[in-house]
Order: structure tokens, then sequence, then C-alpha cells
């Protein structure tokens, strides 16, 4: 009798190599499913490798419930998906890669090198080694008549037809590193409707600044101060002036709720607090305090250390009358009201939010529309601060899309 050719493992098509398609691409081939990863970029985890250029913030060490509650209104569907692969999860994930991880002061946690890239070779010689087949320039074009994948590579388009896919393609923001939207419309030919990209992670704009400030202060940071919108809690930290507006972390922290702030009202006010040590009452002792000859500035410097950057922006945020009354300069000091009106560009911002509705996918993060496709990553739409959030929810959701597909073939009794 002629041999029996054993049943070819099922393939499952990866679209996007940055992390949440490389975990779906690692969690399907350690369960022997044949793994075709492509990516429409030179080199994969462009984004990522950028995100750790400054240190790379890889999780967050903070209480459970305080984590869960960075991701806000969907706070819901993202514990989901660190049910079985939270931050801690996430740190033993790296160890494995022989890899070393510390908590910093703030609770961040980073690898013992604050590299990326380290990590990220030693992670593709893994999936390798595990036998998952990666492509670059090679960019998703949607979807053929008979079902198959479009792909335009650098030998012409073809067609790929696997046994289901993961997209793990991105956001809207940073398209030089491949993160560039692409996809809404090629869903939105399958009837996969998405809430609309915006920033995230960004900075904002102001009306103008005054030529002097633009011109000697903008790249300062403000260190050491609050920053509070609306009946929000103060938040502390630090953030950066612009020549345009400010960003940086303690903005970015606030983003969220400044951007719906100023779609509901055409700008966001938020309150800035240059002494956070040091209360009203004490702050207007100092000031109160005889000057003589002495001119506000020096006094405010004197009294209070308050120069630089800082007294340039109380300046530009106070009128004549303020600045020469010491119980409304202190007020203005406490609680300086920093009027944004419009967000940085979508292609600047870290981050984006919108993108596909966890409604729009069952509890596997597979498409109603289309059964075998799953979604992973910042292209589902949640949005996070900086500070780990990112990353590890991005993590999670690659892992829980390559369950689901692997359960989607399993189900359909395809040989694993």
């Amino acid at each position: 009798m002629p041999a029996v050719s054993p049943p070819q493992s099922p393939t499952v098509a990866i679209i996007g190599g940055g992390p949440a398609g490389l975990m779906a691409a690692e969690v399907l081939a350690n369960a022997g499913v044949r793994v075709e990863l492509y990516d429409a970029m030179p080199s994969l985890g462009r984004k990522f490798l950028l995100a750790g250029v400054g240190g790379m913030n890889i999780t967050h060490s903070e209480p459970k419930a305080a984590f869960l509650g960075r991701y806000r209104e969907r706070r819901e569907e993202v514990a989901g998906l660190l049910a079985d692969f939270d931050a801690d999860s996430l740190r033993a994930w790296i160890h494995g890669l022989g890899i070393d991880t510390f908590v910093g002061t703030s609770g961040r946690v980073f690898p013992s090198d604050m590299k990326a890239a380290p990590l990220l070779r030693a992670w593709l010689k893994r999936l390798r080694e595990a036998g998952v087949r990666l492509h670059t320039r090679s960019r998703w074009l949607g979807w053929n008549s008979d079902g198959s994948l479009r792909l335009q590579t650098s030998e012409g388009e073809q067609a790929i037809h696997a046994d289901a896919c993961v997209l793990a393609l991105g956001g809207g923001s940073w398209a030089r590193l491949g993160s560039d939207g692409a996809w809404v419309p090629l869903l939105q030919q399958r009837g996969v409707s998405s809430a609309p990209l915006q920033p995230a992670n960004c900075g904002f704009e102001v009306a103008s600044w005054s030529a002097l400030l633009r011109d000697k202060f903008a790249g300062a940071p403000l260190k050491n101060v609050t920053l509070a919108l609306a009946d929000e809690a103060p938040r502390r930290g630090e953030f950066i002036l612009t020549a345009v507006g400010v960003e940086g972390s303690l903005v970015y922290a606030l983003s969220a709720a400044i951007r719906e702030q100023i779609e509901q009202t055409g700008s966001a006010t938020l309150h800035l607090d240059l002494q956070p040590d040091r209360s009203l009452e004490k702050v207007s002792q100092l000031l109160a305090k005889p000057r003589g000859s002495r001119s506000m500035a020096k006094h405010l410097h004197s009294q209070l250390g308050l120069d630089g950057v800082k007294a340039a922006l109380l300046r530009e945020l106070t009128n004549a009358a303020q600045f020469a009354e010491p119980g409304l300069l202190a007020a203005a000091i406490k609680a300086l009201p920093l009027c944004l009106l419009r967000p940085r560009p979508l292609d600047e911002a870290i981050s984006s939010a919108g993108g596909v509705p966890f409604e729009q996918l069952d509890a596997n993060l597979m498409l109603h529309r289309l059964p075998g496709v799953f979604c992973a990553g910042e292209m589902l739409d949640w949005e996070a601060p900086t500070g780990g959030y990112l990353l590890t929810a991005c993590f999670a959701s690659g892992r829980a899309a390559g369950l689901g597909a692997l359960a989607w073939l399993q189900a359909r009794g395809l040989p694993l």
C-alpha cells in the first residue's frame, strides 16, 4: 500500500510585526501551527524600537486596580485580556528571553539594560527557531474574491491562502514606522466599521505664545508640577513647553480627557500648580514679605525659587495687575489656567485612540462579520497613557488573539 502522508498543519497568516503580532505568532507556533507573518516595513518592530530609544518602559508595577483604571472606559475589556497575561506575566515572559527587568522609582518596569533592541533580537531568534516565517516589505491590501489575502511584496502582488488570519496592524500614528491606519478602508469594504482614529498621548496647542516665551523657552521642561482638568484629581510630574503649546508625560497622562473636553466645548483649561509642595497660604505668606527695591521676578526667585521657564510661563499667563499683587499672584501660582485648543496631528502622537470596537469582536477577538479573522493590538478601540500600559495591553491582546485563532482551528477539526 502507498504511504499515507500525515495531514498538513493548518496555516495562520499574521499581518503586522509589532508586539501584538509577534505574540500571536509565538502562541500559535508553540501549538504546532504553521505561522506566516507579514509586515510592510523593511524590518520588524520599528515602533517598538522607537519607544525604547529613551529607555524601554515595558510595563508598570502599580496595583492591579489602579493599573486597570488607566484604560478608562475600556477597563472591563482590557481586564479580560490581562486576566491571563498581566504585568507580572509579561515580566516573567521577558525573563524567559534571558533579559532581566527592574522597577524604577516611578514604578515603571524596564529591561536591565533599558534597551528594546536586545529584547527584540532575542524574541525574533526564538520565533524563527519555533518555525515562524517572517516576511518583510509585504503590505496587506485586503482580500481577493476567493477569500485569499492580497499582499504587495517586492516580487509583486501575491495571493496568500490561510486557515485563519490575525490582524495586528497598529493604530494611525507614526506612519513612517508602519502604523498608518491604511487598514481602516480595507475592513470597511468587508462591513467592519471603526471608531475614528485620533491622536492619543500627544501634545496640544494653545492660541499662541509670545515671541519671547517661544524663542527662549520652547523645549524647556517644567518639573515637579501638577496639572488638573475639571474635577479630576491633580496629577504630578513634568511636561515640556513647545513652540505651539505643551507636551510630555504629564500631558500625555491627561490627553484622553483633554481631547474629550476639547471635542465637547472647543477648548480645555488645565490648572497648573507651580508650587505643589507649598499650600496657597504658605505661598501667599512668602510673597507678602517685603521685597524692597527688588523686582517681583527677583522676589519670586528668592522666596519661592521660581525662575526660568516657570517664571516665564507665570508672566505669560497673568496680567500686570495679578503679577503686581502678592495675593493674586499666589493664587495664580497655585492654579495657573492653561487653555488648550487642539491636539497635535495624529502622525505626531505616540499612539492613537479609536479603531475596531470590541463590540464587533467575540470573546476571542474574532470579528463577527469575518469568521477566522482576529484583531489585536493598537488597532483595537482602546487607549492608555504611556508608562507601560500601552505595551502591556498590546502584548496581552496579541496573546489572546493567538489563543483565539488556535481555538478556531481546533473547533474546525484541523490537525495540529
